[in-house]
């Protein structure tokens, strides 16, 4: 394969010996029935090696994209490698609408799923928990088709494409609604704390950004059913002008704001489609904390400033609600996640996390799964109730490791169930 093929931040240069473009879901059946390893690249947005192999590589963008809505079931059959920039303007048209949407536009359906994506909000869970059928190639070509009858469903749609290339998703739907976008200035970082709750619930969704100085940055998004929040009385301003996160950079890159009114989906991304992301040149990682333990952590954090301000280019701080599926960074917890957006020095920044992650551990910290971190595997596997059942269900879809890859050989022995927890796990073996 090309020595040049890379993920979209450029870090990870993929080792496979093969890439396959399989142009139909018959030709990707074949494929994954011949391989011995093989995994699913989706659009690339990953920053760590969770979609590599030393086996072959499935790209999926030569598959057709498929979207059909069900209006009266109020749901949507999508095709796995559609985006989301796709998937949404079509929804709207039908007067329907995903209830949350992540930072960007341009990732695939299957990958914000299979790593947890999300948006935010106190009442919004991720994008996989909306999930109400997912349909994979499984390890021998066929096709499997799982729903929440299952009993193991929560663990196959937030599986780290550990379980096989998932082609279809039907999502959860909602009425179409209408979101404003404001953003606030200069709110001072002891308020922030001292708020910190009126603040991310101040609106449908809120993202805090900050460069762990003594101001942040507050961006409201309203839907125009809600109350008019005003952060004012304590300290904030509203911007008098469009805004990106990061000073300097071009605010047309970003969605509306200015509290004009607009579909959900053209307000609730931070950035535009038809542009590059962020800064383009950056690296993720991402921390998930129990929601009740967000000031200390956040705290802590803070404490790092001298450290980590000369790596980062920002951090955002959101909100997401409790949810079922086993490996969700928010499973059975509301949570504060707490995103780095690091420059590109990669040896810096593998330095750097050591500190941050024990600064958030006596917190229960999560990390995001498709972002930079060094969390080892013990403390992982010990802050997720169902770990034993996901290896166990790992084991029964693929007994030979054909999906595995170095990051989950890492995290997830490859010898079936933990110790001391097959009873649960045995479970799955009535597929």
């Amino acid at each position: 394969m090309p020595a040049t093929m890379k993920n979209w931040a450029g870090n990870v240069t993929f080792s496979a010996r093969s890439v396959r473009r399989p142009a139909s879901v018959g030709e990707l059946q074949a494929v994954v029935a011949e391989s011995d390893r093989v995994r699913a690249l989706g659009t690339g947005h990953s920053f760590n090696r969770i979609a590599d192999t030393e086996g072959t590589l499935i790209a999926l963008d030569a598959l057709p994209t498929s979207i059909e809505v069900d209006r009266a079931a109020r749901c949507v059959r999508v095709s796995g490698r559609t985006t989301f920039a796709a998937l949404c303007p079509t929804l709207h048209r039908q007067g329907l609408a995903l209830p949350n949407l992540g930072s960007l536009p341009h990732i695939s359906v299957a990958g914000a799923c299979a790593t947890g994506t999300h948006g935010s909000g106190n009442s919004n869970v991720s994008i996989a928990a909306g999930v109400r059928e997912v349909e994979l190639v499984a390890v021998d070509g066929s096709l499997l088709t799982l729903d929440r009858r299952s009993p193991f469903f929560d663990g196959a749609v937030l599986s780290l494409g550990a379980l096989g290339v998932v082609t279809n998703l039907t999502l959860d739907l909602v009425p179409e609604f209408t979101v404003e976008q404001v953003v606030w200035e200069g709110l001072p970082w002891d308020a922030l704390l001292t708020h910190f709750d009126d603040v991310l619930g101040a609106a449908y969704s809120v993202s805090v950004f900050t460069d762990w100085g003594d101001r942040c940055q507050v961006w409201i998004k309203r839907r125009t059913d809600e109350p008019v929040p005003d952060l004012s009385s304590i300290g904030a301003r509203a911007a008098d002008g469009p805004r990106h996160p990061l000073a300097g950079f071009p605010p047309e890159h970003c969605t509306p704001q200015m509290g004009a009114p607009g579909p959900w989906y053209e307000r609730l991304p931070h950035f535009r489609r038809e542009f590059t992301p962020s800064t383009g040149d950056e690296l993720q990682s991402e921390y998930f904390v129990d929601a009740r333990h967000a000031v200390p952590a956040l705290r802590a954090v803070r404490r790092l400033g001298s450290r980590i301000k000369p790596l980062l280019h920002l951090s955002e701080l959101r909100t997401t609600a409790p949810e079922a599926n086993w490996l969700s960074p928010s499973h059975r917890r509301a949570c504060v996640a707490i995103h780095f957006t690091w420059k590109p020095d990669q040896p810096a920044v593998r330095q750097a996390l050591p500190h941050v992650e024990k600064a958030l551990a006596p917190f229960g910290a999560r990390p995001h799964w498709g972002k930079l971190f060094m969390t080892s595997p013990s403390r992982l596997a010990a802050s997720y109730p169902r770990w034993a059942d996901f290896q166990a269900l790992m084991h029964h879809f693929d007994p030979a490791g054909k999906f595995r890859n170095e990051l989950i050989d890492q995290y997830f022995a490859a010898d079936g169930p933990a110790a001391g927890d097959r009873s649960k796990g045995a479970a799955v073996r009535t597929v």
